[in-house]
């Protein structure tokens, strides 16, 4: 299963749902960020990725 991480178009949250599960709005595919050597945000990521697994058990 590929996970594309979503963004609400009204409140700005991030989630993998097709609505936003804090204000109810449509959310919209996010971008990829840039790649970088200096990957700040990596350690999210690879928590996020955990919590998906967890998930899909």
């Amino acid at each position: 299963m590929h996970t594309i991480i979503r963004k609400c178009t009204l409140c700005g949250r991030y989630t993998l749902l097709e609505t936003c599960p804090y204000c109810g709005s449509k959310t919209v595919e996010a971008l990829p960020p840039k790649f970088s050597p200096e990957d700040r945000y990596g350690k999210y990521r690879r928590m996020l990725k955990k919590e998906v697994k967890k998930w899909n058990r």
